[in-house]
């Protein structure tokens, strides 16, 4: 079976007019700007950060957060979030819509995404990944107790890692069931009793006339035409963010039903959202 979730339905296709085209080139030179110059600042503000501090990062997550709140201002994006943020050391899971799921997560609370290993490669979205404290795992079986120990050192250190359960992105309509794999490593006798997980439903509304699940990014799409496709809307949507109550683990049994506890708070949040929407 595919780790790749597939609509019915082929994809929306990509039609960029004259004023689209405009819109895709300021926004690309003003968007293009605040990453990779904030990339820069946030390089050379960890040269004096990690001898200091090491895995600690009292500094940089700030700048990740400032660039990314404001790469939805360049968008022209509505942004919101209710609940409240958790303030217990653990990791935060979320549902999986696009790429712009890493920019909406990261605008409001400062986090650590923990990625497949691949992604550490690719041109330009790795090295933003790198830079800003990303998590690295390989699916490999024989790794998962070197990849628990990371995770252990990573959140005694008070980072928030995060990931994505359902295990890839999908048009942004639905919440797909969540894998257990990962909870796996918050069991170990190191984590389980201080260790807390926090849901958040992610919900993008698409623009005014525009389909539903424009801003999903799923299958074989490429990222080049959504891009461009996001860049170049005349009139954008909004995203809004539910943080619901930090769960903790140790009063869980197994991965499966925090797992499910976690997926059934996403689920209900992502549907209560959509629903208050379409009133």
């Amino acid at each position: 079976m595919s780790p790749v979730w597939h609509s019915d339905e082929a994809p929306d296709p990509v039609r960029i007019g004259p004023l689209g085209w405009m819109l895709v080139c300021v926004r690309v030179l003003v968007l293009g700007t605040l990453v990779f110059g904030g990339l820069l600042v946030l390089l050379l503000v960890r040269l004096i950060e990690y001898p200091l501090c090491g895995l600690h990062r009292p500094v940089t997550p700030f700048i990740t957060q400032f660039v990314c709140r404001n790469a939805f201002r360049v968008l022209g994006m509505g942004f919101s979030t209710t609940g409240a943020l958790m303030q217990q050391r653990g990791a935060v899971v979320a549902n999986h819509t696009s790429w712009l799921d890493i920019f909406a997560l990261n605008a409001r609370k400062r986090i650590y995404f923990v990625s497949k290993a691949e992604v550490a490669g690719w041109p330009g979205i790795g090295w933003l990944a790198r830079a800003t404290g990303t998590v690295f795992i390989d699916r490999n079986p024989k790794k998962a107790k070197e990849q628990t120990l990371l995770f252990e050192e990573r959140l005694k250190a008070g980072h928030k890692l995060l990931f994505f359960p359902e295990g890839t992105s999908t048009d942004g309509l639905r919440v797909l069931t969540f894998k257990t794999t990962l909870f796996a490593a918050f069991f170990s006798d190191h984590l389980r009793d201080f260790m807390h997980v926090q849901p958040v439903s992610v919900v993008f509304f698409a623009p005014s006339g525009a389909p539903d699940r424009f801003y999903g990014w799923w299958g074989d799409m490429e990222f080049g035409p959504h891009l461009l496709k996001t860049l170049a809307a005349t009139r954008q949507g909004r995203v809004e963010l539910m943080y619901h109550p930090p769960l903790r683990v140790a009063d869980f049994s197994n991965r499966k039903d925090l797992a499910a506890a976690c997926e059934a708070q996403v689920r209900a949040g992502h549907e209560q959202l959509r629903e208050e929407a379409a009133k």
